[in-house]
């Protein structure tokens, strides 16, 4: 990967450095949940040496269920991912869903380092795209594409063309599996290194266990290969984790079937800091 799409988010180099990480729970359940993971997180991330990230939902907009929790939505999400990002000194990361929401989004977040995320299923919506990038044109500012289940890997220049030709070269790609069948999903490693020649690729070991839609009316998952899938990425030489993080996965608002529970992240971190200090590609 070229080093001339590296870039930094406030103490986070992403590309090119060192194994960064993106992790909390899907969905903002509460401002003392939020902190309190947030909190784990870091110590744990702070520890081991991991340039971190904190990231939250404030909406879930692509829920299977029109009954399942959303978020507390974008005024609140805002002010609470604000809050954690000023009080913890951490770059943050959330979603957006439409054009209008990138401007109003950055705004109420003000002078934090915020990551402005493409959820995957929208991955081809240039409208949004376009105003995630004139959103993040500033330098507290980048955004984070993930790839649809349902897109080749070099297709996904397409989206970074569109990112960086409409107001920041300050782009990441994300990998989350893709479609196999119904309600399941497949990680095809290659697209790895296919999507790393494109822009820094991050890998998410968390929705890539999803088994989409397939529990009655919420998803499910096999949070059992998070740590194997996570192994076989950072083999493959990609420059940051993402992961769902709670601490009570069971009881979680959103995604808890394939979430990582916070007792398990620190082993997790720590093999991974292991394979990526063991593979030349992986620093480069």
């Amino acid at each position: 990967m070229s080093h001339t799409s590296s870039f930094t988010l406030g103490s986070v180099t992403l590309g090119g450095g060192p194994l960064f990480l993106i992790a909390g729970p899907c969905v903002i359940e509460s401002e003392q949940h939020a902190r309190r993971m947030a909190d784990a997180i870091q110590r744990i991330a702070s520890d081991l040496g991991i340039p971190y990230i904190f990231k939250a939902s404030y909406d879930k907009a692509n829920r299977t269920s029109i009954r399942s929790f959303r978020g507390p939505g974008l005024a609140e999400g805002a002010r609470i991912l604000r809050a954690i990002a000023e009080s913890n000194r951490l770059p943050v990361l959330t979603d957006i869903h439409t054009s209008e929401q990138a401007a109003e989004l950055s705004d109420r977040l003000g002078p934090v380092d915020a990551m402005l995320q493409i959820p995957a299923f929208l991955c081809r919506q240039t409208d949004l795209l376009i105003a995630a990038a004139q959103a993040a044109a500033t330098p507290n500012r980048a955004v984070n594409v993930k790839k649809g289940q349902f897109v080749a890997p070099w297709d996904m220049r397409h989206a970074v063309e569109k990112v960086r030709e409409s107001g920041t070269p300050r782009v990441t790609l994300t990998e989350r599996g893709a479609s196999f069948g119904y309600n399941n999903l497949v990680v095809d490693m290659r697209s790895l290194p296919i999507m790393r020649a494109m822009a820094p690729v991050v890998f998410d070991a968390t929705h890539s266990v999803q088994t989409p839609s397939a529990a009655n009316g919420v998803s499910g998952g096999q949070p059992e290969f998070i740590p194997v899938l996570a192994r076989a990425a950072v083999a493959a030489g990609i420059d940051g984790v993402f992961l769902e993080v709670h601490d009570n996965p069971a009881e979680a608002k959103s995604d808890g079937a394939n979430a990582l529970h916070l007792n398990r992240l620190r082993p997790v971190l720590e093999t991974l800091l292991a394979i990526h200090a063991a593979v030349p590609t992986a620093a480069q």
